[in-house]
């Protein structure tokens, strides 16, 4: 292992040591009695098995056949789900060849972010994260299960069924994707578009229809954002099979996959002798692998936030700072969109998450000693699926890359590090990805221009009042502000600054999605404007920097002075009510500081 690599390892253990300790005890003891519909009343076990058919009613009687429990975020309006109306009747067949019942368990929330970039909705979109895990809590309280199929893809949908899944870590779980839709409209034009649009020289119909090019059939969409961040990583923690990540969906591959996970979740369960549980399967190693994938690939930094929050439901503490320790050792290896011009179906074709971890394994940067849903050991996810002669195979990773403009080899890398850094300063601590951003953008130093909303920044940008180097301060977009929204719709117009030649940043306590692209952006800075924070101080013309070659966030105003400055209000009524935003109000007020999650689960303890 490389030693920095273990180093982090270890302190995550250490720091953890009380925490997992408390948790696998109490998994220990949930587990501790199967198949857990054996401690159910007569009339508990009726009203559980009432819609079944006699078959399936006979098999749960006698207790000795698993009950796959399926949780679902499926729904027709995100691209990436609808294609999971058709999963539970799959999985019900194989279930039932394996001498074993099937229950759709419960569905989750599932919003698309891209829907809801830069609209009211998106105010609720952290805090969906939050429910679905609750969603996923409800469905498996039954206690009718013997093993869990989860069935989710974007971007706090994977988060949320992780850590409500792991409430109930005893049993073996396996997530079960769905697949990215093909290739659109390339990624170069698609940008080219935009900035277009955002510089008033076409119209909303050739946008639209440029657009609709791009994000045109069931799939996931195919930058390399949120969502297929999440299918990255939770392949490299072993909860996928191997290769699962990135096959299409509607073919007869990703058909046959969806059949074998049922028929492996089966296997792992009790009944059928199975020991492990997603409990075992989410430890401090899996986690550092999930991390070190996400570096290694330039992955979304909302993982910034999710991935605190799924380790800590696994009784496991992770900070920003060993993020930032290994993104120094890590070495960037893909070029997928944002971060190139290529997509995931590009990736995949070019070796994929199998020659990625082959590679990272082989240059010590993963921990191969896992338990996985395929057995011990991450080496078992070097092997590509297919479809051949009606037969789902696997076959080992190709030896070399397929295309290496997209994916490289850690002796041969794109970057010598993961493009991920921490900031901190005066104004702050927060986090920064430069996988995109070019060496001479990656120091700004320049006057504040200070906004209190995405709405203000775009009227300044249109009135030309943008026109000239700038540190753009876009405050009180934390979570107890208005629920942390992604910024996203601010890329164009940053864009379009850079472009014209000037330097510019952004610097703010939201965030920008999967999609952080070529314009240096401080995000997630916390503490928050609505809680006190630095940002709160900031006036328009005081001189801020952002380097991220040295870790810096800073504004060029003395401490007495600062501390002296009265604390900037904002009206966020428009924020607490309205698109059911009044529903959140405790997810406001309790929420954690992003660098614990952001979440309010275990903001309270100690």
């Amino acid at each position: 292992m490389h030693p920095t690599v273990s180093k982090v390892t270890d302190r995550i253990i250490e720091r953890s040591r009380t925490t997992r300790r408390d948790y696998l005890a109490q998994m220990e003891a949930l587990g501790a009695r199967e198949p857990h519909r054996g401690t159910l009343s007569c009339g508990n076990l009726a009203h559980g098995f009432a819609a079944c058919g006699q078959d399936d009613k006979d098999t749960l009687k006698f207790m000795n056949r698993a009950n796959v429990a399926i949780v679902s975020a499926y729904n027709d309006m995100l691209s990436a789900h609808q294609p999971y109306h058709r999963f539970p009747d799959i999985i019900r067949d194989a279930a039932h060849g394996m001498g074993s019942v099937t229950q759709f368990a419960g569905g989750t929330p599932a919003m698309c972010d891209g829907v809801t970039q830069g609209q009211p909705g998106m105010e609720l979109s952290l805090f969906s994260r939050d429910t679905i895990a609750m969603s996923t809590a409800i469905a498996l309280s039954h206690n009718m299960f013997d093993a869990t199929l989860l069935l989710g893809i974007c971007d706090k949908i994977v988060p949320g069924l992780l850590i409500g899944a792991l409430s109930f870590g005893y049993l073996p779980t396996i997530l079960v994707p769905s697949g990215p839709m093909p290739s659109g409209l390339p990624n170069r034009e698609k940008q080219r578009i935009r900035q277009l649009y955002a510089e008033g020289k076409i119209d909303r119909d050739e946008l639209l229809e440029a657009e609709s090019k791009s994000y045109h059939s069931p799939g996931t969409c195919t930058f390399y954002g949120t969502a297929n961040s999440n299918q990255l990583l939770v392949e490299v923690m072993g909860l996928h099979l191997p290769g699962a990540a990135f096959v299409n969906p509607g073919t007869p591959l990703r058909d046959a996959l969806t059949r074998a996970a049922t028929e492996q979740v089966i296997r792992l369960s009790k009944p059928n002798g199975g020991t492990l549980g997603l409990a075992h399967m989410v430890d401090e190693k899996s986690i550092v692998n999930a991390l070190v994938a996400l570096l290694a690939t330039g992955g979304s930094t909302n993982h910034t936030i999710h991935w605190v929050a799924i380790a800590r439901a696994a009784g496991i503490q992770i900070n920003w700072q060993d993020y930032a320790e290994l993104s120094s050792v890590v070495p960037s290896v893909t070029r997928i969109y944002p971060n190139g011009q290529e997509d995931v179906n590009a990736f995949h074709q070019a070796g994929g998450t199998p020659y990625l971890i082959q590679q990272l394994l082989a240059a010590g940067f993963l921990h191969n000693d896992v338990e996985t849903v395929v057995g011990h050991g991450l080496d078992r996810y070097a092997r590509m699926p297919e479809w051949k002669n009606d037969e789902l195979q696997w076959v080992p990773a190709e030896a070399e890359s397929r295309n290496p403009d997209v994916l490289a080899s850690p002796e041969r890398p794109f970057a010598p590090d993961g493009g991920l850094r921490v900031l901190d300063g005066n104004l702050g601590r927060g986090v920064i990805k430069v996988s995109a951003v070019a060496p001479s953008h990656r120091r700004v130093e320049a006057p504040a221009v200070v906004f209190d909303s995405q709405d203000q920044l775009r009227h300044a940008f249109e009135s030309g009042a943008l026109d000239r180097d700038c540190v753009v301060v876009v405050r009180f977009q934390g979570p107890r502000a208005n629920g942390m929204p992604e910024l996203h719709k601010l890329t164009p117009y940053l864009g379009v600054l850079q472009d014209r030649g000037f330097s510019v940043a952004l610097v703010t306590d939201g965030r920008m999605s999967g999609a952080s692209g070529k314009v240096p952006a401080a995000i997630h800075v916390y503490p928050e404007a609505l809680d006190g924070g630095p940002l709160a101080r900031v006036q328009d013309g005081d001189l801020v920097c952002v380097d991220a070659n040295e870790g810096k966030l800073a504004i060029q105003v003395s401490e007495p002075e600062l501390a002296d400055r009265p604390l900037a209000g904002a009206d966020l009524s428009g924020s607490q009510q309205g698109y059911g935003r009044e529903l959140f109000g405790w997810f406001r007020r309790a929420a954690g500081n992003p660098e614990q999650g952001g979440s309010f689960f275990w903001n309270h303890e100690s």
